[in-house]
């Protein structure tokens, strides 16, 4: 379990999908994540790629965020998240989406989101896809994304949190 960390959610459980595949981002690093880009929160459209229980883009819309929509592929993830928007009430301002993200990504052109949170899994090539995606063509405003300390990325503010780290790219 792991709890919404602020606003009008806060302290509110998270239930985790049942796939040991999913990395839930530890909740020191969702707070110094959700701090950093907290002017773009309010009434703003919100992505969570990989978005495994929603717990970012749920603690986003906790925070103000007029809507989010949840992209993730697995189907454990899926339904988790469809739990966790309902336990908190948050239907009418969430869309989840079951889908690859990089495919989602495709076919949007312009910054159609405020923010966007990645968390893709370590270890494989969607981290930098994802990145590379959004240097061509940005999709948001601003993109956090979550990768293993030790992946190399292009250029962007990258906050180091032990073997963790969040890079950001902006579109300003």
């Amino acid at each position: 379990m792991t709890r919404i960390i602020a606003g009008e959610f806060r302290g509110r459980r998270l239930s985790l999908p049942a796939d040991a595949r999913v990395r839930p981002t530890a909740d020191r690093v969702r707070e110094a994540w959700l701090s950093i880009v907290a002017e773009w929160i309010p009434d703003g459209r919100v992505l969570d790629l990989f978005a495994g229980s929603g717990a970012l883009g749920l603690e986003a819309l906790s925070r103000g965020a007029r809507e989010a929509t949840f992209v993730d592929l697995n189907q454990a993830s899926v339904d988790t998240i469809k739990e966790n928007v309902a336990a908190l009430g948050g239907a009418d301002r969430a869309v989840v989406v079951r889908r690859d993200a990089l495919r989602f990504l495709a076919p949007l052109k312009g910054c159609q989101y405020d923010l966007a949170f990645a968390d893709p899994p370590y270890g494989f090539a969607a981290t930098r896809k994802t990145v590379e995606r959004f240097l061509v063509d940005p999709f948001a405003r601003v993109l956090g994304i979550e990768h293993a300390a030790t992946e190399s990325l292009p250029a962007g503010d990258s906050r180091r949190y032990g073997d963790t780290a969040i890079t950001f790219y902006y579109a300003l």
